[in-house]
């Protein structure tokens, strides 16, 4: 199921680490979910792959609490992935804010999607902002943000830079 982007809001900066973590760890056999990530987090078998396990454990028990309130919402069985947010590549972030510099009212994924298949990205590149590589890459991180998020989802809030 499809989350908004309004539930990522509520999960804490520390939370969203760690079902970030069990959502891309390369090593699972399952898709995580709220619920393995609880059973994680409870038996203190969570990993050594993120700051917050290292936490109190006054900390943990929050964390706990904040996401048994999830669980009671939303079920154990819902992909950890729905809630984390996500964004945009840095690459994908000049190409959004190209497309603001362009545009009179906010765009949105679909209006990024459109700038970038009328040729945006060549312009880009031969502007020495983008990479030659990177047009296919692009178009596929495009897509994906728009089946997850829609088409209607504003582009700004995608922006990231490392």
């Amino acid at each position: 199921m499809i989350r908004s982007l309004d539930v990522t809001t509520r999960v804490s900066p520390e939370l969203a680490e760690i079902l970030e973590f069990h959502a891309n760890n390369p090593d699972a056999l399952e898709t995580a979910t709220l619920g393995s990530v609880r059973a994680a987090l409870a038996t203190g078998e969570a990993g050594e792959g993120y700051e917050a396990d290292r936490l109190h454990p006054e900390t943990s028990e929050t964390l706990l609490q904040e996401l048994d309130a999830l669980i009671d919402e939303f079920g154990v069985e819902a992909p950890a992935a729905d809630f984390i947010k996500q964004s945009a590549s840095e690459a994908l972030s000049r190409v959004i804010e190209a497309v603001m510099e362009q545009s009179t009212q906010p765009p949105t994924l679909a209006d990024v999607q459109e700038a970038m298949q009328e040729g945006l990205i060549a312009h880009l590149i031969g502007e020495g902002v983008l990479d030659e590589d990177e047009d296919e890459t692009l178009s596929a991180e495009i897509e994906d943000l728009i089946d997850r998020y829609g088409a209607d989802a504003p582009a700004e809030d995608f922006i990231h830079y490392e």
